[in-house]
């Protein structure tokens, strides 16, 4: 495949945000303080170029050209290598390490509103990503890297596009075949107030919430906290395994493109009932969603939102509700490797039909 780097190759919609310097944001979110860099009328569809953290990060050599020629990569972005390059505020090991868009404005959205972000394209821009687990960091801190702060997983992509492949062994072939399915980790709003968040837990605001169910043909649901919603993306990923277990997912950069609604408040509450946080949808299932630090915890509250969904959209009895989710709905951990630890359960929406 030739890369695609800024504005080159297939961009879907008229609305194109490339990235750079001036356009994302790293290792931080947005926050309501923060200028729109677009702003667009409801149902608009935005094109967004996304940068993987992947191979630009300090414990790389903050240098993607010199650090994928190790692996004789075919093609570097350039706007990887820009921002990579770039003075903008971040502080390696405190701010988080995922490369973000700048927020886009949707006109009358308004704080109480849902807004709606549908997933309609997400075109691989290189082929080729990285597995990385580092710094004591994944499930199993203490244990893993095996040596060094850092060990990175160079991961190719199949000629047929369908298939990450990585090696049995460090420098061996690459035999090891697993499907691609890309989505956005980062989907998210602004919060209120003037402190941006770090990009690393996922919140009410989205964020990191790595649920790799966001695939073409889904969307995510999300509280408005500023008037405009101020909605962003980042954090591409091509295949991700529930649980992130490693820490990172296969990140690789995307040319997204998502399109942005508002569900009025009245709306909102009439098809899902009080939304505490995020919530997806696919044509198939649901996807309510629970956080917190404490994974019981985590399962507990994607319990609580799944029952409350169950009665707004079906007015479905809560103790019926709950026998129902026992029987017929997987709980899954969405990541257990972003410090607030995410549950989601997958609803049929054919059981309801």
């Amino acid at each position: 495949m030739i890369a695609l780097q800024p504005g080159a190759g297939p961009i879907r919609s008229a609305t194109y945000l490339p990235s750079g310097p001036d356009t994302v944001l790293w290792g931080r979110l947005p926050c309501g303080a923060d200028e729109p860099v677009l702003t667009v009328a409801p149902g608009t569809e935005v094109t967004f170029d996304t940068i993987s953290h992947e191979g630009i990060l300090e414990d790389q050599g903050r240098d993607p050209r010199r650090f994928f020629e190790q692996y004789g990569a075919p093609d570097v972005l350039d706007d990887a290598v820009a921002v990579a390059a770039s003075d903008l505020e971040r502080t390696f090991g405190v701010d988080g390490p995922h490369v973000v868009s700048r927020p886009v404005a949707v006109e009358g959205a308004r704080v109480g509103d849902l807004l709606a972000m549908t997933v309609l394209e997400t075109l691989p821009r290189v082929p080729y990503g990285v597995i990385s687990n580092r710094h004591g960091r994944g499930a199993l801190p203490g244990e893993y890297p095996l040596a060094g702060e850092v060990f990175s997983a160079f991961a190719s992509v199949s000629d047929d596009g369908d298939h990450g492949l990585i090696p049995l062994v460090p420098g061996g072939e690459p035999s090891v075949r697993f499907p691609l399915a890309p989505f956005l980790g980062i989907m998210g709003v602004a919060v209120a107030g003037d402190q941006r968040p770090h990009s690393v837990p996922p919140g009410p605001h989205g964020g990191n919430i790595d649920i790799n169910l966001l695939t073409v043909g889904s969307t995510l649901y999300l509280p408005v906290q500023v008037d405009g919603g101020l909605a962003y993306v980042g954090d591409p990923h091509f295949a991700q395994g529930d649980g992130e277990v490693a820490l990172t997912a296969m990140e690789a950069s995307l040319r997204a493109t998502v399109r942005l609604d508002v569900v009025p408040r009245e709306d909102a509450v009439r098809r899902f009932g009080e939304l505490a946080g995020p919530l997806a949808e696919t044509s198939d299932h649901l996807v309510p969603t629970g956080l917190d630090a404490d994974l019981d915890v985590a399962v507990q509250n994607c319990v609580r939102a799944a029952i409350a969904l169950l009665q707004a959209r079906f007015g479905m009895d809560p103790a019926l509700a709950y026998a129902y989710l026992s029987a017929a709905t997987d709980f899954r951990i969405s990541q257990v490797v972003d410090q607030v630890k995410g549950v989601h359960a997958t609803i049929r929406k054919a059981d309801f039909s």
